[in-house]
């Protein structure tokens, strides 16, 4: 990647008070380390990621999980093997049906998750910050006294639009009931079914039928000999793909399409939405989270969801719109009614929030663009074969309206103790016994990169890098060992000898 130029910069603030818990509401159960990152590579943020760190604006933050009163466990979802379950299916088939009928749905489904994180249960950030002595320094780079230095990344951008979306439904077609089965003219008393109609079919079957129909009749235009599907072609799932992408009739009720929009001022698209996309996040945190109008100002919509510490970055294995965070608009019928937040990195798509106009509220939209967001890494992972999961950020099992991050699967929890992957399977009958758990069953695993030698650690100090150890000896009588110690071992070896730790 890039040059040794670019570097992660981040002050250290531990977390010995507890504050209020967005799951459980308990006003002091919560407790997380934290760190504000000036700057923040994507690598770097990828590696954090997985060692159970995560995001909000700019402050990076990581529960501490024997303490808090709502252990969270980063999970990720193995997109190219997900398959969207009966619920997601249904999901998409609503979207789709209100695109092409116009048909909004009454009422929000049970169990539908709001958001994609709650965030309340972000801590609180710190108030001083040394952003004079950080922002814009020319740094100066002593490294030669560490053995070797990391390289980190590259840099570049784009935007990409997606396909819109949508179903093809016919007037004609039997009316579906909730068993799955057609609604059919109840028969006359004492004759059983009328002889003189064909036998009921399922409204999929008859889709289908056509369809076979079409290409039939176009093949034959188009000179061609029709050949008939393989017994495995008939039998494959239906992919999410092809869910998503279902032909909507010639004249739809409503337009969507989905525009990914990277998180800067100087791009067109971005600037052009802004106001915009603030008045929908404002009114989506008062309906849907009872926010007060100065807890969902303009300040805070910059602050939590465009600040963000992640470069642009660009690699040539990389996917075409680039690394970094972004904003995927859904447009219908040309304005904007929901917002997925995203970051893309290395090896993954990381969801860190969605808002949407609360009179869609009843179209499932937390999930929808969750699957929309499978999708769109999938997409991605055919230019860039390494990034192939998505990150629905922290799963809850002790809050059941967060257990629903679970129901894409195959989908991993993050060990809190060895941080390697176990399938959530596995997980859940541990965490059905108690809130914490060491999720890695292998009694002798330990954490491959711990800390070892912490002289090591890269330290920012009067506008130089260098080692812990150089440090040291500069500032003879410095007491601030056990906090860089405590900061080291938090993001491992490998991401200590890497990220500047700030030193006033």
């Amino acid at each position: 990647m890039a040059g040794n130029q670019n570097y992660t910069i981040v002050e250290y603030f531990g977390g010995d008070d507890g504050y209020r818990c967005g799951y459980c509401k308990n006003e002091k159960g919560n407790f997380s380390q934290g760190m504000w990152s000036h700057t923040m590579t994507v690598q770097d943020y990828q590696d954090l990621i997985d060692r159970g760190w995560r995001r909000s604006g700019k402050y990076v933050y990581k529960p501490i999980m024997k303490k808090t009163c709502c252990p969270q466990y980063t999970i990720r979802c193995h997109a190219l093997k997900f398959q969207p379950s009966k619920s997601h299916k249904k999901i998409l088939k609503k979207i789709n049906k209100f695109i092409s009928k116009g048909e909004l749905p009454k009422g929000q489904e049970d169990g539908e998750p709001m958001d994609s994180v709650c965030e309340e249960a972000a801590p609180q950030e710190p108030s001083k910050v040394c952003q004079s002595e950080v922002t814009g320094a020319a740094i100066t780079d002593i490294q030669h006294e560490v053995a070797e230095c990391p390289t980190i990344t590259e840099v570049h951008k784009e935007v990409a639009d997606a396909k819109p979306t949508g179903s093809q439904t016919s007037p004609k077609d039997p009316v579906s009931v909730p068993d799955g089965r057609t609604a059919a003219t109840a028969p006359k008393p004492g004759m059983g079914a009328d002889p003189s109609r064909p036998p009921c079919r399922k409204a999929k079957d008859l889709r289908k039928e056509r369809r076979l129909q079409k290409e039939h009749t176009r093949q034959q235009g188009d000179g061609v000999s029709p050949t008939n599907p393989t017994p495995t072609q008939n039998n494959q799932p239906k992919t999410l793909e092809e869910f998503i992408c279902d032909s909507l009739p010639d004249s739809p009720s409503h337009h969507l399409e989905v525009r990914l929009v990277p998180v800067n001022f100087e791009d067109p698209q971005f600037a052009a939405s802004y106001q915009q996309s603030v008045a929908l996040y404002t009114r989506y945190q008062m309906a849907i989270h009872g926010d007060d109008p100065s807890e969902c100002s303009e300040s805070e919509f910059r602050r939590f969801l465009c600040d963000s510490p992640l470069e642009a970055e660009y690699s040539p294995d990389g996917p075409e719109v680039g690394y970094g965070s972004f904003h995927q608009q859904y447009w219908l019928d040309g304005r904007i009614v929901a917002v997925g937040v995203i970051d893309i990195l290395p090896n993954c798509v990381s969801s860190v929030y969605l808002y949407y106009h609360p009179d869609f509220a009843s179209l499932s939209l937390g999930s929808y663009s969750a699957l929309r967001e499978i999708a769109f890494t999938r997409q991605l992972q055919k230019q860039s074969p390494k990034l192939c999961y998505y990150y629905l950020g922290f799963y809850i099992h002790s809050c059941p309206k967060m257990r629903y991050k679970g129901q894409y699967r195959p989908s991993d929890l993050l060990c809190p103790e060895t941080y390697v992957w176990v399938l959530i399977e596995r997980c859940v009958p541990q965490l059905d016994n108690s809130r914490y758990a060491r999720l890695n069953q292998d009694p002798d695993a330990g954490d491959t990169r711990a800390l070892k030698d912490v002289g090591r650690a890269l330290v920012l100090y009067k506008r130089t890098v260098m080692p812990y150890a150089a440090y040291s000896r500069k500032r003879k009588g410095s007491n601030d060992e056990t906090e860089v110690q405590q900061y080291a071992s938090l993001v491992g070896q490998d991401c200590a000898e890497r990220i500047l730790l700030y030193r006033s």
